[in-house]
């Protein structure tokens, strides 16, 4: 660099403390008096986070060299730590700590790494305006730590944004720390174990952060391995100990640094684990097949996509860590009113009624500030703001996803209540299949051409894989326009074809024919329920192809197969040979193996099937006899087949039971709640989470002749449409008989019961018909009788509570011709009464009595709410992950005017 390789000043030494970086800057500027202002001020920025890098990771003596010449300056930085290699993170220069060297990468015009024995030097170099462009550099090429003497652990299936964001989060925890121990605030670390832990942070996360830059960029999981030094086992704990405090004082709010949220903390611990257990003896373990922590969502770590949020089919909206909206689909925009250019930059806020927002901000704030989710993962029944100020009544269902560059955004998906998540298909057993244990059917016979070494069948050489037919040549498919032609004939086979199982089968024969032998889909089918959806050979169909269909043994904690792994996220995956029988952990592990070892397979592909919440099944690819297997390069390729057919089998469930709900429109069946003075009267519906049929909940409100008004809730046995049916001809009947006859609940409920048992044998249902009566003077009376049905609870002002549990009887379609018991309570003018229905309190694991206690406590929490926020929070503290219909209905009387 002309003038700038002859000496300069004299190189200044620094302490490794962190006062140097001010001196530093300040000889720097010294040094380079006479450059042009911008270098100048770049070479400060620049100098001051390569020796704050020193005084943190090296902990030694530091050198600082600057010099000016015609065509720009020069700046080193040297340490005399040449084994603790760098840690260059990637991503955005400008997304907080740990970013140094990125900035150092944008901002200057050359830049590299020297080590020699004794010193690592690394320096950049600033050229003027008007130079020749400067020479290309090695960049952080040497910037590779020493191996030395240790050893390497394998980490398998690592998830590449996750990876980014647990090291960026360490290396920023760790950083505060040392600020925060400068000043003697960290009680329970001491000087010498974050030197201990700082070391051994950075030999890991240097070999974490090499990582995605030598995979795919499509590729989200990879294995790799770790080199870690000998005796790393006590650093190790050190290291974990160190970031405990971290964590804890993160936290409590001692360190500006945000804790890690509950996904961070299980990679961490598993990082971890792996690398002491691998180093005792024991054998890796798979990141896809370890148990979540509790709040921890998925498996699989969601790469955040925007492209995913516009073509998604669900009203979606993600908002970043600031709480401001970042993407809106059209979806959204016709579901909530807003166009997406009016809403983005706004706060998430400005969806959210105001008598939540407050709750909102304080959920969204005690996530970031103590990582314990409320509601992540979880469908939550609330309403949502339209534009015009009305509420939209929705179930919420909000994941976390990573960005490349270590950053969390929230994606919320709003499904109009009465739709709900997509349902799979039931499955379909094998013939003769065995539903827990494993095994493969037997291969056809091979009809192979032994003359020519071509296949009769398929007519495919094995000998160079191409198709005598066709001319195609499987292993040379990766060509942009072979790609893009394969992707738009499986997209387009998959859009065309109204059944799911036929444009799979379809979509199989597309594979086999440009790309393998063999073609599997397998799709979850329920909680680690697994069914293969269909088998496509190259040969033409005949009738063994249904043997190797059907429901496959269960997805359980112990598979660690190829297909559990992409079943839980992991892949691509290539496997260029088989397992032995004997390894497999599960039976569906064994039925593998031996699917695979029957088919003759000599490489196969295992892609997850991805759509934009989840993982929903997986693709396999398979490759048999002597033909060209499949490499690396094929990786990429099964990956966008997994994300596009997981996207249309998603699209396609979604219209599925979308058009079966709109079919039933339970919706429409429930009441417009009266106005009714010195009354106020809430009613909430959310349809079940776990099941796209009507269900036979409802509630009703509406005033009698006499002045009385009646308030109904109820629930008619089953989930389907006979149950939606039974529903609106109780509810019918009911409203006939209480207006024509104006009887004592207990009277109506007879002839309720009567009508039932005389039109529709077969009906049973619980239900609760009730009077609230006005007496004068600020006096009101509840008047009701209960079929079977939950007492309704009574709450005070005060917050009292207690349940109306008189007036119960047997619940409607037993015993006709019963006497009905009725019940009268006084009612105090601001009390509430509520009647709702099973789904809101009861869980499978807890005890009737238990439930009953959580809802009294909650609603007492609430009396002095308004009505509809007393509902709204029932619904959000209770029935977050209900799988069954909930029906609310609120009353409460006030005082006289």
């Amino acid at each position: 660099m002309g003038e700038l390789d002859a000496p300069g000043a004299p190189p200044q030494r620094f302490p490794p403390e962190p006062e140097s970086v001010a001196e530093a800057r300040r000889f720097v500027r010294a040094a380079l008096d006479g450059a042009a202002p911008d270098a100048l001020d770049t070479a400060q920025l620049l100098v001051s986070e390569l020796v704050t890098n020193a005084v943190l990771h090296a902990r030694t003596e530091i050198e600082v060299t600057a010099r000016a010449g015609t065509d720009g300056v020069l700046v080193r930085v040297g340490d005399r730590r040449p084994e603790r290699g760098l840690v260059p993170y990637g991503g955005s220069a400008y997304t907080g700590a740990g970013q140094g060297l990125t900035l150092v990468e944008r901002l200057a015009s050359r830049h590299g790494v020297e080590t020699d024995d004794a010193v690592k030097t690394v320096w950049f170099e600033l050229w003027s305006e008007g130079s020749p462009p400067p020479p290309p550099s090695d960049g952080w090429g040497a910037a590779t730590p020493r191996t030395g003497r240790g050893g390497t652990v394998t980490l398998l299936d690592v998830p590449a944004a996750l990876c980014l964001t647990c090291t960026q989060h360490r290396h920023t925890l760790l950083n505060e720390l040392v600020l925060a121990l400068a000043s003697g605030d960290v009680p329970g670390v001491t000087a010498q174990d974050l030197a201990v832990a700082l070391d051994l942070n950075d030999v890991i996360s240097a070999g974490l952060t090499v990582a995605p830059h030598r995979s795919h960029a499509e590729v989200e999981f990879g294995s790799l391995p770790l080199w870690v030094p000998s005796g790393a086992g006590p650093p190790l704990e050190t290291l974990r100990a160190v970031l405990d405090v971290a964590e804890e004082a993160a936290r409590d709010g001692r360190l500006l640094t945000l804790p890690a949220l509950p996904r961070g903390r299980g990679f961490q611990k598993w990082v971890f684990g792996q690398i002491g257990d691998q180093l005792a003896g024991e054998r890796p373990t798979a990141w896809t097949v370890m148990p979540r922590e509790p709040g921890a969502g998925t498996s699989e770590p969601v790469l955040w996509d925007a492209g995913q949020v516009q073509a998604g089919r669900v009203a979606t909206i993600a908002a970043d860590e600031s709480n401001r909206i970042i993407a809106v689909n059209g979806q959204a925009e016709a579901l909530l009113g807003w166009a997406a250019a009016d809403l983005v930059g706004r706060p998430l806020t400005t969806l959210i009624p105001e008598h939540l927002r407050r709750r909102h901000t304080m959920a969204f704030t005690s996530l970031l500030l103590s990582g314990q989710p409320r509601i992540l993962g979880r469908s939550l029944p609330l309403p949502a703001l339209h534009r015009d100020g009305g509420q939209v009544p929705v179930r919420l269902f909000v994941e976390s996803q990573e960005t490349g560059d270590g950053h969390t955004v929230f994606v919320a998906r709003f499904s109009p209540r009465g739709s709900t998540p997509p349902a799979p298909p039931p499955a379909r057993l094998r013939p003769g299949a065995p539903q827990e244990a494993g095994g493969a059917p037997g291969p056809a016979s091979s009809g192979r051409d032994r003359r020519t070494d071509v296949d009769r069948r398929t007519g495919v050489d094995r000998r160079t894989g191409v198709d005598q037919r066709t001319g195609v040549d499987r292993a040379d498919v990766r060509s942009e326009l072979e790609r893009l032609s394969l992707l738009a004939e499986t997209g387009a086979t998959l859009s065309t074809l109204p059944d799911l199982q036929e444009g799979l089968r379809r979509v199989g024969g597309t594979l086999t024919r440009w790309l393998a032998d063999w073609c599997l889909v397998d799709l979850l089918t329920g909680q680690d329920e697994v069914e293969r959806i269909c088998v496509v050979h190259r040969a033409p169909p005949g009738p063994w192809p249904e043997e190797y269909e059907g429901r496959l043994p269960p997805l359980s904690g112990t598979s660690r197969g190829p297909l559990a792994r992409a079943l839980r996220g992991a892949g691509p995956l290539l496997f260029a040979g088989l397992p032995p029988p004997g390894r497999a952990g599960s039976p569906l592990d064994a039925h593998y193996v031996e699917l695979f070892r029957r088919l003759g397979a000599n490489s196969a592909v295992v892609a997850p099937l991805r759509s934009p919440r989840k993982v929903i099944g997986a693709l396999t690819l398979v490759r048999e006899g002597r033909g060209s297997p499949f490499t690396e390069e094929d990786l990429p390729l099964a990956n966008e087949l997994g994300r596009a057919i997981g996207l249309r089998v998603d699209n396609a469930r979604l219209h599925q039971e979308t058009r079966k709900i709109a079919e039933r429109l339970q919706r429409s069946l429930l009441p417009v709640l009266p106005e009714i003075p010195r009354l106020g009267v809430a009613a909430r519906y959310a349809a079940s989470s776990a099941t796209a049929e009507v269900g036979g909940d409802w509630y009703d409100c509406f005033p009698l002749p006499d002045g009385d008004t009646a308030l109904v809730i109820g629930d008619v046995a089953g989930h389907d449409l006979d149950a939606a049916i039974a529903m609106s001809q109780l509810r019918s009947m009911l409203r006939g008989i209480a207006v024509d006859r104006q009887e004592p609940p207990g009277e109506v409920l007879r002839r309720l019961d009567m009508a039932n048992h005389t039109l529709y044998h077969e009906a049973t249902a619980t239900c609760v018909y009730g009077l609230i009566k006005e007496l004068g003077h600020g006096l009101w009376e509840f008047v009701h009788s209960s079929a079977g049905h939950l007492p309704p609870l009574l709450v005070g002002p005060d917050g009292r509570t207690r349940y109306l549990e008189d007036g119960a009887g047997l619940l409607l379609g037993l015993d006709p011709g019963l006497v009905r018991p009725q019940a009268d309570d006084a009612v105090p003018a601001g009390s509430t009464v509520l009647l709702y229905t099973d789904g809101l309190i009861e869980r499978r694991t807890e005890s009737l009595d238990h439930a009953l206690g959580r809802l009294r406590g909650h609603a007492a929490g609430l009396a002095r709410e308004p009505l509809d926020v007393f509902c709204d929070e029932l619904l959000i503290g209770l029935a977050a992950g209900s799988d069954d219909d909930i029906a609310v209905l609120a009353v409460r009387p006030g005082s006289p005017p």
